[in-house]
């Protein structure tokens, strides 16, 4: 027996009844979806199948247009004054045997008041709803969709019919396109002599190809052993001794004073430290 009963009146949801049919069995499988015009074969009794499959289906899905309260019924009332009304005795069939009950309002369908519908069907208008437009139909046969999803026996109806869902779009912050920055778990880079990985997000500097002692931070920086003097230069603002050992590891500062004139032995003299 199916799972999703499809009610909706004619000459109102009828073209809406069939779209929904289409695209729930296509993820449910044809046979857990029940529509009368598709469902029911020449022959059987009306009145007992469309009882019987809403009598144990999971869910209903209420589709109502603009029109839903007032297609024509007899002695000038609207059909869904009659106590004989299908659509009106599905929906009352459905909220007695405790199914999920779906309004789902078409196009510009005003949302139900329970004063507004006959006594027994008056709990509609407390069952949330979804709306459906044409114009958004993909999206909004997405949103029916993963709500159907979260009762069990229809994801696993859905898992048996080879549905997947469709992978979530990354989020904002990821590196998508509203995200400043460059974010990333673990960056390869090749790069001959230089640094390989970088973690998250990176600040502070990059160093690439040092040939010799290297420092990136503050303060003085001391080598031990045997130096010579490079070349010397000198501006307005003082005098800048570039220091190279043998091996032409080159000895700075990037932001104190650097000064190799007084060393003895590789040692700086008495206050030059």
């Amino acid at each position: 027996m199916p799972l999703i009963f499809v009610n909706y009146r004619t000459d109102d949801g009828e073209a809406t009844a069939t779209l929904m049919d289409q695209e729930l069995s296509r993820v449910f499988g044809r046979e857990n979806v029940f529509r009368a015009s598709k469902s029911i074969e020449a022959g059987s009794r009306f009145p007992q199948e469309l009882l019987t499959a809403v009598r144990r289906s999971s869910v209903l899905l209420a589709v109502i247009g603009t029109r839903w309260r007032e297609v024509g019924g007899t002695d000038g009332r609207s059909a869904l004054e009659n106590e004989g009304d299908w659509t009106r005795r599905e929906i009352f069939e459905a909220l007695e045997t405790g199914a999920v009950v779906i309004p789902l309002l078409v196009g510009g369908a005003e949302r139900l008041r329970s004063q507004d519908l006959p006594a027994d069907i008056a709990d509609l208008a407390d069952c949330q709803y979804l709306r459906f437009s044409h114009r958004n139909a993909e999206a909004d046969l997405k949103a029916l969709i993963e709500r159907l999803l979260r009762l069990p026996e229809l994801a696993a109806a859905a898992r048996s019919s080879g549905y997947a869902p469709e992978p979530a779009p990354p989020a904002q912050g990821d590196g998508g396109a509203g995200d400043s920055r460059v974010r990333a778990g673990v960056i390869r880079h090749r790069q001959r002599g230089g640094i390989g990985n970088v973690n998250g997000d990176f600040t502070g500097t990059f160093v690439s190809e040092p040939q010799g002692p290297v420092h990136a931070g503050t303060g003085h920086i001391y080598q031990g052993r045997e130096q010579h003097l490079g070349p010397r230069i000198s501006n307005d603002g003082g005098t800048v001794n570039y220091v190279a050992d043998n091996h032409g590891n080159v000895v700075a500062d990037n932001h104190g004073e650097v000064d190799q004139s007084g060393y003895r032995d590789g040692r700086p003299a008495d206050g030059q430290r």
